[in-house]
Order: C-alpha cells, then sequence, then structure tokens
C-alpha cells in the first residue's frame, strides 16, 4: 500500500491499481449474476400460486441482475473505484430493505388473507349437509 486508502477511490478498477480487489468483484458479480436468475426460477415455479413471493423474489433478481451486470460493465471499461464501491452498496444495501423492509408487511397480509380464507373454508363445510346436494323436487311421471 503506498498511496493512502481514500487515494484509491479515485483510481481506476484495473488489475494494476487494486490487485485485491479486481479478481474477487468481478468473479463475485458474475457468481451473483447466476445465482440470482437460478433462484428466481427455481423459486417461481415454486411459488407460482402465492403472487406475493414471486413478486419479491422479482425483486431481488432484477436488483441482482442490475448491480452485477455494472459490476462486470465497470470491469470491462475500468471505471473510477468510488463508482465500483457505489454500486456494491446500493445494490447490496437495496437488495437488504427489499428482503426485510419492504415485503415482510406484505407476506403478513398474505398470511392473513390466507388464515381468512382456511377459516372460511373449514366453516362451510363442517357440517356433513353442506357437501351434500339437496333432492330436487320433480314430479315421477306415471307409467301407463
Amino acid at each position: 500500500m503506498q498511496i493512502l486508502p481514500w487515494e484509491y477511490l479515485f483510481k481506476a478498477f484495473t488489475q494494476h491499481n487494486v490487485p485485491d480487489l479486481h479478481g474477487p468483484l468481478t468473479w463475485a458479480s458474475l457468481f451473483w449474476l447466476i445465482a440470482a436468475v437460478a433462484v428466481y426460477n427455481i423459486r417461481s415455479r415454486h411459488l407460482r400460486r402465492h403472487a406475493v413471493y414471486v413478486q419479491m423474489y422479482e425483486w431481488l433478481m432484477w436488483t441482482a441482475v442490475i448491480t452485477a451486470s455494472l459490476m462486470l460493465v465497470y470491469w470491462v471499461f475500468s471505471f473510477d473505484m468510488i463508482l465500483v464501491l457505489g454500486t456494491l452498496v446500493s445494490g447490496l444495501a437495496l437488495t437488504v430493505w427489499i428482503r426485510y423492509r419492504k415485503f415482510p408487511p406484505e407476506f403478513a397480509a398474505y398470511q392473513r388473507q390466507l388464515a381468512k380464507q382456511r377459516y372460511f373454508t373449514r366453516e362451510r363445510f363442517a357440517h356433513p349437509e353442506t357437501t351434500i346436494r339437496a333432492k330436487t323436487s320433480r314430479r315421477r311421471r306415471r307409467r301407463r
């Protein structure tokens, strides 16, 4: 380390300027991009009937795709480290906000909705008479 840490912020994001961060950040971005798409595809198939959960995974996937893609663009075109770190921090902060602040109230509302639905379904079919069709009043014809 030959210069002060804050002076690295205005150096280009290259292997020569930041050798300790260049490779790991690039590989982590590539892994994050692939993992986000894979997790979204798997979880959206499993939870296709639960729209709230699919929406959360979609938000997480697009946040990861945008952040990881920007990191790979910074790697290719050697942007300043301040942009690289700013994008990384904001992408990770947005991911945490989506998972722990935005969607938990929606999950709670959805769970209440499912509980009401289960209660009314159970109440409706609690008595055996509700599942038996009533006979229609038809006049029987006499045979001659």
